[in-house]
C-alpha cells in the first residue's frame, strides 16, 4: 500500500459520495475537485449529497483560481446552492491571511480575479517594491517568467503558496495541474527555495470553518479524495477522514 492508499487515523474509504454516511455530523467539510465537481461538471450524485448536507455543508479546497463569491454563483448556475460564507478556497485564504498580516504590496501571481480581490483588500498585487511573494494557480506563470518571480523571492521577500497540490483528477481521472506543479518548477530552478503554505494539508481552513461555525472538531467529518493532503489536514484538524476512492487513485 503505497503513501496515496495509506489510511491516517479515523479513515472510511467509499466508492462515491454517502449521505447516509454524513448523517450524524454537526458539520460536513468537503473538498471540491475530485468530490463534487470535475472540471465544472457535477459528479451524479454530487445533487442528492449536497441538498442531504443542506447547511452543514462546508467546501474546503486548495482551489486558488477565484473566490468564494464567484464559485458560490458558478454552483448555483449547475443547481448548487451552496452560499459564499460556507466556502473556503487556499487562494483567497492566504490573501486575506496577508492582509490581516498588514500586507499592502505583494508580487502576487495569480488570475485576474484575485488580484482584483487583493486590490478590495487594500493589496498592491503588482508591486514593484513587494512585501512578499503570493503564488497561486496562475495560467500566465511561464519559462519566461519564472526567472523573474525568483529574483523577487529573498530572506527580506518570503514566498507563500496557496497549495501544494501538483494536480486534480479531471472527470475521467486525468491529472490537471495545480499550483503544487508550478512550485515544483520553480524549486527545479532554485532547489534551496523555501515558502509558506496555508493550504491543505495545513489544518488551518479546516480549523478556520470550525471556528466560524462554532462547532468542535469531534461534530465533524472531512470528505476528500486526496489522502496526501486532504487526509493530512482531516488528521491534524482532529476529524475523521471520509476517503472518496473513484475509478482511479491519488
Amino acid at each position: 500500500m503505497d503513501a496515496a492508499t495509506t489510511p491516517f487515523p479515523s479513515t472510511t474509504r467509499f466508492a462515491r459520495l454517502e449521505p447516509c454516511a454524513v448523517e450524524a455530523a454537526g458539520i460536513v467539510l468537503c473538498d471540491l475537485d475530485g468530490c463534487l465537481i470535475s472540471e465544472g461538471r457535477l459528479f451524479e450524485e454530487t445533487p442528492a449529497f449536497v441538498e442531504a448536507c443542506g447547511d452543514r455543508l462546508w467546501v474546503v479546497s486548495n482551489r486558488s483560481d477565484t473566490t468564494a463569491a464567484a464559485l458560490s454563483s458558478q454552483m448555483l448556475e449547475l443547481g448548487l446552492n451552496i452560499p459564499f460564507e460556507h466556502i473556503l478556497l487556499a487562494g483567497e485564504f492566504t490573501l486575506r491571511r496577508l492582509a490581516e498580516l498588514g500586507l499592502t504590496r505583494l508580487s502576487l501571481c495569480a488570475t485576474p480575479t484575485l488580484k482584483e480581490l487583493a486590490r478590495i483588500l487594500g493589496i498592491d498585487p503588482e508591486s514593484q517594491a513587494p512585501e512578499s511573494v503570493l503564488l497561486c494557480r496562475d495560467p500566465c506563470l511561464t519559462v519566461d517568467s519564472m526567472g523573474q518571480v525568483l529574483s523577487v523571492i529573498t530572506d527580506d521577500i518570503p514566498l507563500w503558496v496557496a497549495n501544494e497540490d501538483l494536480s486534480h483528477p479531471s472527470h475521467d481521472g486525468r491529472p490537471v495541474a495545480e499550483t503544487g506543479a508550478l512550485l515544483a518548477a520553480l524549486r527545479a530552478i532554485r532547489p534551496s527555495l523555501t515558502w509558506q503554505c496555508l493550504g491543505k494539508p495545513d489544518p488551518a481552513m479546516l480549523t478556520a470553518a470550525l471556528s466560524r461555525a462554532d462547532l468542535p472538531p469531534g461534530d465533524a467529518v472531512f470528505v476528500g479524495d486526496n489522502a496526501l493532503t486532504d487526509g493530512q489536514a482531516a488528521a491534524a484538524a482532529g476529524i475523521p477522514f471520509f476517503h472518496i476512492q473513484r475509478n482511479h487513485l491519488r
